[in-house]
């Protein structure tokens, strides 16, 4: 865990943004005491939980809020991990303004923006009955899944995807479909409860506890709940006196001696968010993960190629084919005929390394035949965009009904990052075989990316079959490195790449010559890392 900011009496515009004192989580067991037996629950508002949108529209840019996997070394495991904050208050304090102003003010490319409010228990028929009556407290610790909070948070953090809840406030129940995301550079999580247990505190970063005038919360409340919500004042105030207010003093407020950092008047203490502004990009500077191509290509050098490689055989036929789309002066037409040629023979040689079984069979002719069948489930064919998809056909042409998905990987021009814009995974992938598909790899790093999703997605790394029309040593090199069990096929490798990490002698930029699109300048021949339009 990082050292909390160095600022613990600072007075903004005031009032004091202090650091709590005495907030040694070790010796919190569960910080909030446990509910009196006679204690009213608070009447929860029936409204519908949608799943947020994943762009963050702000006046400069778009930030892209499902996250990503962070970036990894060479051995294929993340470098370091995301920085977590918390941020608690009470209800209608501002929290999700004051995180959506540090997501804005931060700049940063990748953010998770993960609400409490999706992490409610699922109810017995017992308790169902109470919040059907308005008779269960939803403002009790107990209320949430802490174990799930915690399990999904440290995920976040390692870079992993998880499966987050929709909660549906309407039937107090979780909905069917739940939403995925992936970490993020910054992962930012937000709720009345972010401070209320022991090992979630351990996970934070940076605590940030949003102290908002109590009549003003109430103010904002009541705008909400008559507005949005169709109720009238009194049943408000009543509500509010009742349940929200004694919650508040009993459950949410001791929290505050937790917290890093207090921010008065929350989303209108601008000064007290730059300073947790300054001090994240601090930290974050010092977790900058950056992909060092250096580092990759001087790896594995002069090591033999590994045994998970497989090349398909040289016959005069493949290459005479290579030839062809190696030389510059084929035209566009010619070169998109020898290589869907190339591209057909690449996939059923591929299909051989899957498992088969013997069967028996009975032929028209009334005899048994004894044979072989896919021992498998299911195929699934993954393409990196945009060169992998031109693989598609080949694949589904020898493989009936094979289901496709999607990557789309782009290098941040920045910082030369690769980074993950687009997904899209048929369902229980992790029960099938999958055929990874991208035309070039020259240092591997798209492909190590691409195979680092699917194995968050739990595929194991021995069901992944990483196919590419030309491949060089490097990026094989890397990936059998970072990943033993990935089976590489291809129709050829070459030795070197250049100072560009262009594939020597390579094929040129295989996505430009088969779209016939302009070359990016000084580009490299791995058409996944290359940007695209």
């Amino acid at each position: 865990m990082s050292s909390p900011p160095a600022y613990p009496g600072i007075r903004i515009s005031g009032c004091w943004a202090l650091r709590a004192e005495g907030s040694n989580a070790e010796s919190l067991d569960r910080l909030l005491p446990p509910v009196g037996a006679g204690r009213s629950p608070r009447k929860r508002t029936t409204s519908q939980c949608k799943s947020e949108p994943p762009l963050l529209r702000t006046s400069k840019r778009t930030i892209y809020t499902a996250g990503r996997p962070p970036w990894y070394n060479e051995h294929g495991t993340q470098s370091k991990e995301a920085f977590a904050i918390g941020l608690g208050g009470g209800s209608a304090s501002g929290k999700t303004t004051v995180a959506r102003m540090i997501i804005e003010a931060l700049d940063v490319p990748w953010v998770v923006l993960l609400s409490m409010d999706s992490f409610y228990k699922v109810l017995t028929k017992q308790q169902q009955e109470q919040a059907a009556h308005n008779n269960f407290n939803f403002d009790h610790p107990d209320a949430f899944d802490f174990d799930l909070i915690v399990s999904t948070l440290k995920k976040l953090k390692q870079g992993k995807s998880v499966k987050v809840p929709i909660y549906d406030f309407t039937t107090h129940s979780r909905k069917k479909d739940w939403k995925t995301l992936y970490g993020a550079n910054v992962i930012i999580f937000e709720g009345i409860m972010a401070f209320a247990d022991k090992t979630l505190l351990e996970l934070l970063d940076m605590k940030i506890f949003v102290d908002t005038d109590s009549d003003i919360r109430l103010v904002r409340r009541l705008r909400r709940d008559i507005s949005e919500r169709g109720r009238d004042i009194e049943g408000v105030i009543k509500q509010y006196n009742k349940f929200v207010k004694p919650a508040f003093d009993q459950y949410i407020q001791p929290t505050m001696r937790v917290a890093d950092i207090v921010v008065p008047r929350g989303s209108g203490n601008t000064v007290a968010i730059d300073l947790i502004v300054q001090h994240v990009h601090s930290q974050l500077e010092e977790r900058k993960l950056r992909w060092d191509m250096a580092a990759l290509a001087s790896a594995h050098q002069c090591h033999p190629l590994p045994r998970t490689l497989s090349v398909l055989k040289s016959t005069p036929q493949v290459r005479g084919m290579h030839t062809i789309i190696r030389d510059k002066e084929t035209s566009r037409d010619e070169f998109i005929f020898y290589s869907k040629r190339l591209m057909r023979l690449l996939i059923e040689h591929a299909l051989s390394f899957l498992p088969f079984q013997d069967c028996v069979v009975q032929t028209p002719q009334g005899q048994d035949y004894a044979g072989k069948c896919y021992g498998g489930k299911q195929i699934t064919g993954v393409s990196i965009l945009r060169a992998g998809e031109t693989m598609e056909p080949a694949l589904r042409a020898v493989c009936k009904d094979v289901r496709i998905g999607t990557i789309l990987i782009q290098t941040n021009q920045l910082t030369g990052e690769p980074e993950l814009h687009y997904l899209r995974l048929p369902k229980d992938i992790s029960d099938d075989h999958v055929i990874l598909m991208d035309c070039t790899v020259s240092t591997g790093a798209a492909a190590m990316m691409a195979v680092r999703v699917l194995l968050d997605h739990d595929v194991p790394e021995d069901k992944i079959f990483l196919l590419s029309l030309l491949m060089a040593e490097m990026g094989v090199h890397s990936v059998a490195y970072a990943f033993p069990r990935v089976r590489i096929i291809t129709t050829a490798v070459d030795k070197r790449v250049n100072d560009l990490f262009r594939i020597i002698p390579g094929i040129g930029n295989f996505g430009d010559r088969y779209f016939g699109t302009d070359a990016v300048p000084d580009g490299s021949d791995e058409e996944e890392v290359a940007s695209t339009s």
